[in-house]
């Protein structure tokens, strides 16, 4: 019986020690005519002192799971030299690190040998998976849970391998 995809406060809500996400895409559900890439493209940028204008509620959520003793870590995979939407990503990851997150990035190139499972994912402590699925142009096709060991390991693995290579975001050069 496939398992029910919890609310994004109740997943997170639900880890102990681990909240992990590995993105492999180089878009997400772009929208170039309106939203905050369209912002972005325009020139917006976050100032990073006037916080009240980027905090949202899923940096509260971030931050709330950080303060349980939660560690929460992103890995992003990315093309080079990246995609426009890497770059705004890029620009505004700032906001994930100030709620508590541990953001690395991975050249394409040098995840070639690496083990990697088919679809994005979050892996709350090692052992239950939400796989983010995406349509070809990158709008979501919704999420699915899985407890399945296997599954479980081959994330949890290729998630550690990924965050070994990958340059911690205060490191990293967009190219």
């Amino acid at each position: 019986m496939p398992l029910t995809v919890p609310t994004w406060p109740d997943l997170l809500g639900s880890a102990e020690h681990t909240a992990v996400h590995l993105e492999m895409r180089d878009s997400y559900a772009v929208d170039y005519e309106k939203g905050p890439f369209a912002d972005w493209r325009a020139g917006h940028r976050h100032e990073p002192a006037d916080r009240a204008s980027w905090w949202r509620p899923w940096l509260d959520l971030i931050a709330a799971t950080v303060a349980r003793g939660v560690v929460v870590r992103r890995a992003r995979i990315v093309s080079e030299p990246v995609s426009e939407y890497t770059r705004f990503l890029y620009d505004g990851t700032f906001t994930n690190v100030a709620a508590g997150e541990e953001v690395r990035w991975l050249p394409r190139r040098q995840a070639s040998a690496l083990t990697l499972p088919g679809n994005d994912f979050w892996l709350i402590d090692g052992r239950l998976i939400r796989w983010n699925h995406f349509s070809g142009d990158g709008a979501s096709a919704g999420g699915e849970m899985s407890d399945d060991p296997a599954a479980a390991k081959l994330c949890a693995d290729a998630f550690a391998t990924v965050w070994e290579h990958a340059v911690p975001h205060d490191r990293y050069e967009i190219r």
